[in-house]
């Protein structure tokens, strides 16, 4: 959204690829998954009265507008890309087909994945660990607003203190707010480190890639 109260803020998504574009050309293997909240929520919908499932596949649509912008975005500036949609889609993306996507990876294109799982009750949260983990990544990184993980909410708890490192029983002991526990706990079960950081940053993606420690690194014990 950027500094907009809805939809897609072009300024924005443009940032986002430059941002990606330095690291990629830098020869590191980049797959993205995209959320939807800017455009539906699933969960606030459900609120609302709406059938969770009908909800969460209204949201996994939203998630492929956001793809097709951000493939826009890294294309305009000379980056191949390849959207792989849960959901069939065959005029604008192609069937999430894990080998492919591999594949893709393998020939130096950015992949992205749309439509989450596929599947209602699953957020993009655990669409993103589920494909790191299927197609071997090395760390997930979750681009969030804020800098890290804190000890409470930053915007709401001026004496917050943010952790540069810690450990996945830490969070749980912690009770902290990281990810959905379903996404957490695959992470966890897989030993895939997360690194959550401030995604509206710039040059922020650049600096994890040079290995600086920006934002909160969860790591097994």
């Amino acid at each position: 959204m950027g500094e907009r109260q809805y939809g897609i803020d072009n300024g924005q998504v443009i940032q986002y690829a430059h941002d990606i574009k330095a690291v990629h050309d830098q020869g590191i293997e980049i797959a993205i998954v995209v959320g939807g909240g800017n455009i539906f929520r699933g969960l606030s919908a459900e609120k609302s009265g709406m059938d969770r499932a009908q909800a969460d596949y209204m949201g996994m649509l939203a998630t492929v507008i956001n793809c097709m912008a951000l493939q826009n975005a890294l294309e305009t500036i000379g980056v191949e890309t390849r959207l792989l949609s849960a959901i069939k889609m065959e005029q604008i993306c192609e069937p999430y087909i894990r080998r492919r996507a591999m594949h893709h990876i393998e020939l130096g294109k950015i992949v992205i994945f749309g439509a989450g799982t596929g599947n209602p009750y699953f957020t993009t949260d655990t669409a993103a660990s589920l494909r790191a983990i299927e197609i071997k990544a090395d760390v997930v990184l979750k681009g969030t607003r804020v800098d890290g993980i804190y000890s409470a909410d930053p915007e709401k708890d001026p004496n917050a203190t943010r952790y540069e490192e810690i450990s996945f029983h830490e969070v749980y002991d912690k009770g902290l707010n990281v990810m959905d526990m379903t996404a957490f706990t695959l992470c966890q079960e897989n030993k895939l480190p997360i690194i959550v950081f401030d995604m509206n940053k710039e040059g922020n993606l650049m600096k994890i890639a040079k290995g600086e420690p920006i934002g909160t690194l969860v790591h097994g014990d």
